[in-house]
């Protein structure tokens, strides 16, 4: 078979160094020391940065569409006292992962993926925990090998329950007919609702969605409700309590229980796309 070369591109040679710089910029605000894997796969290379004692408990962290691992650097501190953390550049999109192999053309590609790193790190009976678009990821593989995974944390998450606003998908089409950095700025700065950002993070964040082209999207659809109530992890799930993006039509925040068993749901008043500053603790 043909392998696709599908690596994240740049609009030049300034911003890709412009990009990493900005990458590495916000690795520095990590306060604890990290290893930096690389992880080969059918998939390509994902790009894993890891702390906490070697012999903790895993925990595998997956971040944000354009946020990348490097967005955990408020939360690590806390998680790795106790757990063995990995905090993932997902395959496809901004970061330093590298996309040459196999296309990832639907959910089951992903989860081919997840796969293939769980096997590489020996991950069996990890915590795993996403935001947003990564919370999506994380909750589907929950329900594609739950006996892999101990517990799931789902941020403020995209495509699991309910559909998004349409606000929300008008204030993100921009970002996809025309994008940039200042309108990928422009974006997060609504979406938190003007909640103070760190400035070193809005950055990268910003020329992720401006000047990085990863791998074609794949549109989140939420999993089938059968598939919810037969599943057994224990999942917690944490959302913004004014987040822009979900729609009910209750006003209230979606809940777990009437669909996934072992659940709960809190609410905190971060903002969906504020570096989360309150660690969930992991028992």
């Amino acid at each position: 078979m043909t392998r696709a070369s599908v690596r994240p591109t740049f609009k030049s040679t300034a911003s890709e160094a412009e990009f990493f710089a900005a990458y590495d910029a916000v690795l520095g605000l990590w306060p604890v020391p990290f290893e930096l894997l690389e992880v080969p796969s059918a998939y390509g290379t994902t790009h894993v940065e890891a702390c906490g004692p070697v012999d903790g408990p895993p925990l595998v962290l997956l971040h944000a569409g354009g946020a990348t691992s490097t967005v955990w650097f408020n939360n690590v501190g806390d998680l790795s006292r106790t757990h063995r953390v990995y905090a993932v550049d997902q395959i496809g999109d901004a970061g330093r992962s590298v996309h040459d192999g196999h296309p990832v053309r639907g959910i089951e590609d992903f989860m081919a993926w997840l796969d293939g790193l769980f096997d590489s790190l020996g991950l069996h009976g990890a915590a795993l925990g996403g935001h947003s678009y990564g919370a999506w990821l994380a909750l589907n593989y929950a329900l594609h090998a739950p006996q892999r995974i101990s517990k799931l944390v789902l941020l403020d998450p995209t495509g699991c329950f309910v559909g998004m606003k349409m606000s929300y998908r008008l204030h993100a089409l921009p970002l996809f007919a025309r994008p940039s950095a200042q309108r990928m700025r422009d974006f997060l700065t609504w979406e938190s609702d003007g909640a103070p950002l760190d400035a070193t993070w809005l950055h990268l964040a910003a020329l992720a969605g401006g000047e990085v082209r990863g791998s074609k999207l794949i549109l989140p659809r939420r999993p089938q409700a059968g598939r919810l109530r037969a599943c057994t992890v224990p999942t917690l799930q944490v959302l913004a309590e004014k987040s822009r993006g979900p729609s009910t039509s209750t006003g209230r925040p979606p809940t777990l229980n009437s669909t996934c068993h072992m659940s709960s749901t809190r609410s905190c008043p971060a903002p969906p796309t504020t570096p989360f500053r309150r660690s969930t603790q992991l028992s």
